[in-house]
């Protein structure tokens, strides 16, 4: 066995030579084999190996009794040793979660916080069965390829050696070699899925093939280089259709259905929305109409002026007001116009070429700014003079065709003049505020 955890390490690249190597122990048979066999490789990779175990605050004397048996294993092996410790069913009561989910996140969150402290890489005992019996619960909740790609291989920070082993192997293993462990008494009985699979669905699949936990493993393989492929695509259509303000619903409705449900479920997954199934086709279908999909956890998913977006939901009141002359005592770059030219002082750092590129589009004289010149965000009544075209809009109206997100509105600073717009941030200086090269004097460039 041990030949072939060497063999699966290198095919992966789970370890490189001085790794330091943290071992998630419970004391079940799967962790105890993985402590023992990396120990055995310790030499071989020049490995520095410490174990952690996770009180749970669930099963009593039981938990005690593993959480003591894990230091004991340590202490005979001279491992350091480390240990969490939390109430998960009080945890649970509040989050709302479930005991199992919200034993993994307390229990994952304290890895993370160890790795953060004294680095490495966590080692889980993850075995083949345990891919096998994590692709048939996916395949019952519909967790399509993604599902079916079963448990990584690595993930970040996180390596599983054993998933080329079968808990049968390794229970071979721990009788050849001697290892004493605990067991886990909620995982005999049948009073959650996961035992329901592996006490009941597995042996009836072994009896039709006897390496369905093999032939799974493969199939699981296959999915996940069809994931990362789907990814790939997806990513580079994102890209292609990716603007200002979202994703353009045009370009991504040209995709087949498959590389668009990526793309949807990847622009949920940048910005840390919750993901399922049955939002990403409800935004598939508002891609074409235009709605919005509350996703939950404080986002919305809007398709609104065709572009696709993720918009976090905001109580707090956004508006700003500040008097103009305030403002520009930190902020905004002064160049003196003389003979149509911009004058430069010698202390200015800002870069001239782009104060030169900016002047007449974000530039506001400094004789046109009064007591009332004010920094804002938008109010009902605000209009807009282009100061090519002279045209007068609304600032609703020229929002609505600068396809400016409705969210994103209220947060857009400008510079007014009662309801005069005299400058917008992303549309520039209108008529009312423009730069005239034929007058000498003290420029305001916004932006720089």
């Amino acid at each position: 066995m041990i030949d072939r955890v060497r063999q699966f390490i290198d095919e992966h690249r789970l370890l490189a030579n001085g790794d330091r190597v943290i071992v998630a122990l419970s004391g079940g048979a799967d962790s105890v084999v993985l402590l023992h066999a990396l120990i055995s490789l310790k030499e071989e990779y020049d490995l520095r190996i410490s174990a952690v175990h996770f009180h749970h605050g669930i099963r009593g004397e039981e938990a005690d009794r593993d959480m003591q048996f894990a230091e004991e294993c340590c202490n005979r092996w001279d491992i350091p040793f480390y240990c969490g410790r939390a109430d998960v069913p009080a945890e649970a009561a509040i989050s709302g979660e479930s005991i199992e989910t919200c034993a993994r996140r307390l229990r994952y969150c304290y890895f993370d916080e160890l790795l953060d402290r004294i680095g490495g890489k966590l080692a889980t005992a993850h075995h083949r069965d345990d891919n096998a019996e994590t692709v048939l619960w996916n395949l019952t909740r519909g967790g399509g390829i993604g599902g079916m790609s079963g448990i990584p291989v690595k993930r970040g920070r996180i390596i599983r050696p054993l998933l080329c082993v079968s808990r049968e192997e390794i229970e071979d293993y721990c009788r050849e070699n001697g290892l004493d462990y605990v067991t886990d008494s909620t995982n005999l009985s049948d009073d959650c899925a996961r035992n329901i699979i592996r006490h009941r669905v597995m042996p009836a699949l072994r009896e039709l093939n006897p390496s369905v936990g093999e032939s799974i493993a493969r199939n699981s393989q296959l999915m996940r280089e069809a994931e990362e492929y789907f990814k790939y695509i997806s990513e580079k259509e994102l890209n292609k259709a990716e603007s200002t303000y979202g994703y353009s619903c045009e370009v991504l409705l040209r995709l087949p259905e498959i590389i668009l449900r990526y793309a949807v479920k990847q622009v949920l997954e940048n910005v840390g929305a919750p993901v399922d199934f049955q939002h990403i086709a409800l935004i598939m279908k508002e891609m074409r109409s235009g709605g919005a999909v509350p996703l939950g956890g404080g986002f919305t998913a809007s398709c609104a002026q065709g572009f696709l977006r993720v918009v976090v939901n905001e109580s707090a009141d956004n508006d700003i007001c500040i008097p103009f002359s305030e403002y520009i005592k930190d902020h905004g770059t002064r160049v003196i116009i003389h003979d149509g030219q911009p004058i430069f002082s010698a202390d200015n750092s800002a870069d001239k070429a782009k104060i030169n590129n900016l002047l007449l589009k974000h530039g506001i004289p400094c004789d046109i700014i009064s007591c009332n010149t004010v920094f804002r965000t938008r109010r009902a009544g605000d209009t807009f003079t282009d100061a090519r075209r002279g045209v007068t809009k609304s600032l609703k109206k020229l929002m609505n065709e600068m396809k400016i997100p409705r969210e994103k509105r209220d947060r857009i600073p400008v510079v007014a003049e009662g309801s005069v717009i005299l400058w917008m941030q992303g549309c520039g200086t209108s008529a009312q505020g423009r730069v005239d090269l034929s007058r000498d004097g003290e420029i305001i460039i916004m932006g720089v």
